[in-house]
């Protein structure tokens, strides 16, 4: 009979330890940027007169408010681009950080993230990415890119394996810009 005792004190020592063990092993948050676009960005230059137009500046100049000078309104574009768009961009090690992974701090976080875009070409965020572990993980990544609140294009990023306690920097393209955005929010999904 003193064994069964003793294998259940044993059990509830084991039990207590568990209940102290698991809220260090709990998940930690995961990161996530909400971007809006860089002041001034996009413009135009008209090519007669030289003048450059940005969201900003646009309907300032007086004169007849005609049909064409009301051509686009950013806020009405229903235009999207269909499914998810996977990307592998390259990522440049661009030095280390603490290694300070823990219940509040994410493994991975992003900081310092820009919208752009880069004229007749493509919206584009460029973001550094830190591995705060002490592991080497390949994360996933998950953009999306919205004007007034409503979704222009979706991307899953697949980034090559960074080492722990690495800081990386990279750049993942958006839509063309002929779709109008004004915020891309990126976030962690794995780990």
């Amino acid at each position: 009979m003193y064994g069964y005792r003793g294998m259940g004190v044993k059990a509830l020592v084991c039990l207590a330890m568990l209940a102290i063990v698991a809220p260090a092993h709990a998940k930690a948050p995961r990161s996530t940027a909400d971007i809006p676009a860089s002041a001034g960005l996009p413009e135009f230059r008209d090519p007669r007169t030289g003048q450059i137009w940005t969201p900003n500046n646009v309907g300032l100049v007086p004169g007849p408010n005609t049909p064409a000078d009301r051509a686009f309104d950013p806020l009405a574009q229903a235009a999207s681009v269909e499914g998810v768009i996977v990307q592998r961009p390259k990522v440049t090690p661009l030095g280390a950080v603490p290694i300070t992974a823990g219940p509040t701090v994410p493994l991975v976080n992003i900081e310092n993230a820009t919208l752009r875009a880069v004229p007749e070409r493509r919206w584009q965020v460029v973001l550094y990415l830190n591995n705060n572990s002490n592991r080497t993980i390949a994360p996933l990544l998950h953009c999306q890119f919205s004007n007034a609140g409503k979704p222009v294009e979706e991307t899953r990023v697949l980034l090559p394996a960074v080492g722990g306690g690495v800081r990386v920097g990279l750049t993942i393209y958006g839509p063309k810009t002929s779709l109008f955005v004004d915020r891309a929010i990126c976030k962690v999904e794995s780990p």
